[in-house]
């Protein structure tokens, strides 16, 4: 348990506040998919899937998926209870939608975008219509996600105006990824690089 006040993140690391939220019935809010788009089912390789991710995450710092080995995603990947689905653009996938029922009864929100390009489009709501209807299409008490402070400044708002309730939050303290695993420097600006 942290004390009250301040403490040291040790240099070469970032701490993030860690939000978790949930939905225990469906919302949504019935948005059009944006013109150029389709939606459906994403089948990628860990390469294809390390791609995506890093085209949406990177600006925000995604790490998690980056550190595991080829063998530890594709447990994930190729897990029946792991539903992928993307937005296409030009048959281009353009958004990840990552949905976890490996837990019964509840389905995570395990990773959610869109790339750049797709910021302030109308995608996202429309992506997450899908994610609640596709989610509770499931026999699920629970749907749940977290968001964390190195993750877009909207998204904590974002799914809340979706229909999620904050229900934790907790710190976490993890390497760099633009000091360890090769990260461009200049991604994350809102997140301070603290050099070893």
């Amino acid at each position: 348990m942290l004390s009250d006040g301040f403490h040291d993140v040790p240099r070469g690391k970032v701490a993030m506040v860690v939000t978790d939220l949930e939905m225990t019935a469906p919302q949504s809010r019935e948005c059009a998919r944006p013109d150029g788009l389709d939606f459906g089912p994403l089948e990628v390789t860990a390469d294809t899937y390390r791609d995506l991710f890093c085209r949406i995450g990177a600006p925000w710092l995604w790490f998690s998926r980056m550190v595991l080995d080829d063998a530890a995603l594709n447990v994930i990947l190729n897990d029946d209870q792991v539903h992928l689905y993307t937005l296409r653009k030009n048959g281009q996938p353009k958004a990840l939608l990552e949905l976890d029922f490996r837990t019964k009864s509840t389905c995570e929100l395990a990773y959610f975008g869109v790339t750049p390009e797709l910021i302030g489009k109308g995608a996202g709501a429309y992506l997450m219509d899908r994610a609640i209807e596709l989610a509770f299409a499931a026999p699920i008490q629970r749907f749940h996600l977290h968001t964390c402070t190195i993750d877009s400044p909207q998204a904590l708002g974002f799914y809340q105006r979706s229909g999620f309730l904050p229900i934790r939050q907790q710190i976490e303290i993890a390497d760099d990824p633009r000091l360890t695993m090769g990260y461009d420097r200049t991604l994350a600006p809102h997140v301070p690089i603290f050099d070893p």
